[in-house]
Formats: C-alpha cells, structure tokens, sequence
C-alpha cells in the first residue's frame, strides 16, 4: 500500500514538472540553433567576413584592370605610343641597345 502511494505521488509531480521540462529544452534547442546553426549567428558572421574579404578582392581586380586598359589603349593602332611600343617590344624580345646598362633585381 506504501509504494502505491509513492508511485501515484511520483506520476503527479512527473507531470507537473513534464511541461515545464520541454517548453525548457525547446528553449535551448532553438537558442542553440540561433547561435550555432547553418543560418545562426555565427554564420552569418562569416559569411560578412566573406563578403568583405571578395569585395576586397574585386576592388584590387579593378584597379589592375583599369591599369592594364589604360596601357592596352597605347598600343592601339589608331593611336600609337612609340614609347609603349618600344617598351613592349625589348620585355617581349628580351633585348636591349648596346649603351645601355641592364640592372637585374629580384622579383618579389
């Protein structure tokens, strides 16, 4: 008769405390997922780094587009630069006038 009554005790307060329980766990379960998860916090923390990081990228791809537009325009038919032509044609042929002088530096 005594565990009985313990056991209908033990059923009444599992199922006052069954409620509260899992609205808890989904708590944490969705504030995990808020931080850690494939669309949390985190990730998308990263995902800006990696925005910032391409729009870096292209900003600097730009520039040297920009560069290399401005010296293909030089050597375009219609308006020739003698002085690019010229530049173009020793790095190309690898060669030089016999008065002057070739200082070889390291590439970085």
């Amino acid at each position: 008769m005594r565990t009985m009554m313990i056991l209908v005790e033990i059923r009444r307060r599992a199922r006052l405390v069954i409620g509260p329980f899992i609205g808890l766990t989904a708590v944490v379960y969705f504030a995990y997922h808020t931080v850690q998860g494939d669309r949390g916090l985190i990730a998308w923390w990263r995902l800006n780094q990696e925005i910032k990081q391409a729009e870096e990228t292209l900003s600097h791809l730009d520039e040297t587009r920009e560069v290399m537009d401005r010296r293909a325009v030089l050597l375009r038919p219609d308006h020739l630069d003698a002085d690019m032509l010229e530049e173009r044609a020793r790095l190309m042929l690898n060669m030089g006038r016999e008065d002057e002088v070739v200082v070889l530096r390291p590439r970085s």
